[in-house]
């Protein structure tokens, strides 16, 4: 009998164990035959930042934490909570289920840089439409790379729903038109368009987005109804510029944030949330349709913070 795999929480709480065990063992030492004094709280505010979460989310902990504990000794356990209550109270208000509703087809634009999980986070999420009774259509709009075409095409196959996709370099606007036309055609209701992500050529992606988005407006005014921002979990701080390129490039509306698993420093979305205030829909820990899940505020802090669901 095959051995039963680990829930979710599980293995977020693996895949953050880099940023929760790191974050475990300064504190440790911070607080070891020490109370919570000025030095103390530098120093853990130190460590909060080195883990990615920001210097607000830091000063927030440590403010609460010297509220009522100051030159008191802190535990280890406490110090998790405060952080696991900070962070979920940061992420809460923008924990939001993806919700394609309205007239037909919704029209969602997937961004972020090249290696994110974006082609990818497409794929998984045009398989959980189709089981959901939605009638998708993909878009393999990265026409730069072989390997995205490729990987829209295996989603498509494996979410039933058919690919619109044409030759390496050709223009991905004209390629998007074309899959909105598809959708008329087959009566499909949600129209999911991969778009490239060559962050070394800033502007020529920008202007690239820019186009897409104007085709699509030519055809549908209203949208595209969704731009989601494919974020890679193992980057850290560097998250927070690529959100600030991708927004000067088209109109971010939700974040997924991917790579959750083994080497992940996941604080880095609570910088993003915090200074974007972008809602935030799925997290990702894995290869499978199933690894990507919908967002939840607490079981993210609970895990980072390294305590139980």
């Amino acid at each position: 009998m095959s051995e039963k795999k680990p829930g979710f929480f599980s293995r977020l709480a693996a895949g953050l164990k880099r940023t929760s065990s790191k974050l475990g063992e300064s504190v440790t030492a911070i607080f070891t035959k020490r109370k919570l004094d000025h030095e103390a709280i530098e120093e853990l505010e130190d460590t909060l930042i080195a883990a990615d979460l920001g210097a607000a989310a830091a000063m927030r902990v440590t403010e609460r934490l010297a509220k009522d504990r100051f030159d008191k000794e802190v535990s280890d356990e406490e110090v998790r909570e405060v952080l696991a209550s900070v962070v979920a109270e940061t992420l809460e208000p923008l924990e939001k289920p993806l919700a394609l509703t309205g007239s037909a087809p919704r029209v969602v634009l997937f961004v972020g840089v090249n290696g994110s999980g974006k082609t990818t986070t497409l794929g998984k999420i045009a398989v959980k439409l189709k089981r959901q009774g939605r009638n998708p259509v993909l878009a393999a709009g990265d026409t730069f790379r072989a390997a995205a075409i490729e990987q829209v095409s295996v989603w498509g196959e494996r979410a039933k729903a058919p690919v619109v996709k044409r030759d390496i370099g050709a223009d991905a606007a004209g390629l998007a038109f074309d899959a909105l036309e598809e959708a008329e055609r087959g009566g499909h209701d949600v129209v999911l368009i991969d778009t490239a992500g060559r962050l070394q050529n800033k502007s020529e992606l920008m202007e690239e987005l820019r186009k897409i988005v104007r085709v699509i407006r030519k055809k549908i005014p209203d949208a595209p109804h969704e731009v989601l921002l494919v974020l890679d979990g193992t980057v850290g701080s560097n998250a927070v510029s690529q959100a600030e390129a991708f927004l000067e490039a088209s109109d971010v509306t939700g974040v997924i944030m991917t790579k959750l698993d083994g080497t992940a420093k996941g604080g880095a979305l609570v910088q993003v949330a915090e200074k974007f205030q972008l809602p935030i829909h799925y997290i990702g820990i894995g290869e499978g349709e199933e690894d990507l899940q919908p967002f939840s505020a607490l079981g993210f802090a609970r895990a980072i913070a390294g305590l139980e669901a």
